[in-house]
């Protein structure tokens, strides 16, 4: 299987690591009993959003359909992993994405829009504290759900074992979507 052909979010991506998280990610869709085909094995896309700390801020996922009017993916967040702030705007004259998370396994904090929760259960990474602003936190447990709404700003972290997220959404456009920290990059480059 030739795991290069993937889509790679990274800024700059070390192959080894790149190999290394792939097969992390199948062990966890495999422990969770999700099965895929061996073509969507060599689809599996690894998401560093170009800040390089893929242990701390980013996630694996496996998009199973994206049509114009619906998408379907699997993510995979390994413990304490975080997919950083952003919303889905609305986009030449189409609303924004609507997405349901539902957790298959671990536990997901997600933060939404709305009064501040008290004992929050996350910490940030290192050095992006100013780039997280909404705090209402909604635990996720397996089989637990909860939908965003367009243009919600959100982020999510997973719990002490990691989390597989089942998202359900209309289309899915990640050159669309706006991220709060400015430094995050949605370019590929392939180290060679």
């Amino acid at each position: 299987m030739n795991y290069m052909k993937k889509r790679m979010d990274f800024q700059m991506v070390n192959k080894q690591e790149f190999y290394e998280t792939v097969k992390a990610t199948l062990s966890f869709f495999e422990k969770a009993s999700i099965v895929l085909t061996d073509e969507e094995k060599g689809r599996i896309e690894v998401a560093d959003y170009g800040l390089n700390d893929l242990k701390n801020t980013g996630l694996q996922l496996m998009t199973f359909v994206n049509t114009d009017r619906v998408c379907a993916k699997e993510m995979v967040l390994f413990p304490h992993q975080t997919c950083p702030e952003h919303r889905h705007p609305e986009r030449n004259g189409h609303p924004g994405k609507e997405e349901t998370f539902r957790c298959r396994s671990g536990k997901v904090y997600l933060y939404v829009e709305g009064e501040k929760s008290e004992n929050i259960h996350c910490k940030v990474p290192a050095g992006s504290e100013e780039y997280y602003t909404v705090w209402h936190e909604i635990i996720l447990k397996p089989g637990e759900q909860y939908t965003l709404y367009p243009n919600t700003l959100h982020w999510f972290q997973a719990g002490d074992e990691g989390a597989i997220i089942s998202e359900f959404s209309t289309n899915s456009d990640d050159a669309s979507d706006i991220f709060t920290d400015t430094r995050i990059k949605r370019i590929p480059e392939v180290e060679k």
